[in-house]
């Protein structure tokens, strides 16, 4: 029982939104790359690697961060800091999780294997990269990413050069709310040495934000009318970006709870995104 509850706690289970936030744009991807609804079982494999790759990314962050975590107010609480689960423990459990995103994997074809391993990459480097650049954000947008091209690859067996188009929009945003959620932390991510875009930002974090922002809707337009999507592509994408409005007007105050609450609310631009490209098609 002991471990179980480690694990669920290790894992963030019991705070869905990093799963949301790794979904919607999996979901972007298979609707594009089947122009419609994907077939059922590919969906449910990226489904399942989304949750298993969030939860052994949350593991590996808290192995890498449980020097520090106990000296951030947020994080005083998290099972490798209080002795809830050893670092052996959780190192096991990570190990387990990508053997379980290697048989999801294995089921589609070699190319998308392959793109698995640059995930995965990217999934273990970024806690470590806080140490060593200001905008570990980047490399958590580039990891958060991979699932697109993997999409389309799984499907299509190629990647369209736009995609990547659609890549760097989700790249964007991903910086986007990562910054508002290290606003949270920034004053203890300054005591102990952690980077971040937040730090980096410093007075210009608001604007910072808004300029992602504006790059993420733009660059989704771009995929819009390259794929000649109907209006209710542009009146998804007048939602979302009304929605990133008030992000920035809950943000603007640099109050740390508002802050929490922008980054929390993310997920529905992802719903909203995901309507449109549905909708959009048809």
């Amino acid at each position: 029982m002991r471990l179980l509850k480690g694990f669920w706690y290790l894992s963030r289970m019991d705070k869905p939104i990093g799963i949301y936030l790794l979904l919607w744009p999996t979901l972007w991807a298979l609707v594009l790359a089947s122009l419609g609804l994907p077939e059922l079982d590919v969906a449910l494999i990226f489904v399942a690697g989304v949750i298993v790759m969030r939860a052994a990314g949350c593991i590996i962050n808290d192995i890498a961060d449980r020097k520090v975590d106990g000296h951030v107010n947020r994080t005083q609480n998290r099972p490798l800091v209080t002795g809830l689960v050893s670092t052996k423990e959780a190192v096991g459990m990570f190990v387990g999780l990508l053997v379980i995103a290697l048989v999801l994997v294995l089921q589609l074809n070699t190319a998308t294997l392959y793109l698995s391993f640059v995930a995965l990459g990217l999934a273990t480097l970024y806690p470590f990269m806080k140490r060593f650049t200001q905008f570990p954000q980047v490399v958590l947008g580039a990891a958060f990413s991979m699932a697109i091209p993997m999409a389309f690859m799984a499907i299509n067996q190629h990647l369209p050069t736009w995609i990547w188009a659609l890549y760097a929009a989700n790249l964007a945003w991903t910086v986007a709310y990562d910054t508002q959620y290290a606003m949270v932390d920034r004053a203890d991510d300054i005591k102990v040495g952690i980077k971040s875009t937040a730090v980096v930002l410093g007075r210009y974090d608001v604007f910072g934000v808004a300029v992602l922002q504006i790059a993420t809707i733009g660059l989704l337009a771009w995929v819009g009318m390259t794929l000649y999507l109907n209006i209710w592509f542009y009146v998804a994408l007048v939602g979302a970006s009304l929605q990133f409005c008030w992000h920035l007007s809950l943000i603007k105050e640099r109050d740390e709870a508002k802050c929490f609450k922008a980054f929390k609310v993310n997920h529905w631009v992802g719903v909203t995104v995901l309507l449109g490209f549905f909708f959009g098609i048809f």
